[in-house]
């Protein structure tokens, strides 16, 4: 697989999105080990774009490591910066899978109380309210019954 390959501008969008980035793999005195690649790509897909510390002194070691992650891991070398490599790959697309059991979830409510007198202003309190609450009357949380129906039409629907 060859690396992907980006547009200098896209070069120097990663390059600052990535200089806030702590690294996140640690090549030492061993080199490229099997271990480090399946790391990088693990973090690769966690992240999309991470940071490599090498612990070498050899820049030319340092640069066919980083061509080498790339080409493997079908990334995109953004950076080679002192010791710190930069790895970009697009992060794949995660597919949502939906509950059919699931209930609804917590909501934002405004409660709205006016003042007696009609010259002052309203209060306006912003309640969450759960899947298993409702608002009363009167600005009060109370939690949501199970609505009964009658038997004429529990006999009508089934």
């Amino acid at each position: 697989m060859p690396a992907i390959t980006l547009t200098p501008a896209e070069r120097k969008e990663q390059r600052g999105l990535a200089h806030h980035l702590d690294p996140v793999v640690m090549i030492g005195a061993e080199g490229l080990t099997p271990a480090i690649v399946k790391e990088t790509d693990a973090a690769l897909k966690a992240h999309g774009l991470i940071k490599v510390r090498m612990f070498s002194d050899d820049r030319a070691n340092r640069e066919a490591t980083l061509a080498q992650l790339a080409d493997t891991l079908n990334a995109a070398p953004v950076q080679h910066i002192g010791k710190l490599l930069v790895l970009w790959r697009p992060l794949p697309v995660k597919a949502k899978v939906e509950k059919e059991d699931r209930k609804p979830g917590p909501r934002t409510v405004k409660i709205v109380s006016f003042s007696k007198s009609g010259t002052h202003r309203p209060t306006v309190k912003k309640v969450k309210v759960f899947g298993n609450e409702r608002v009363a009357a009167g600005g009060q949380i109370k939690r949501a019954k199970v609505r009964t129906t009658s038997v004429k039409k529990k006999a009508q629907q089934g």
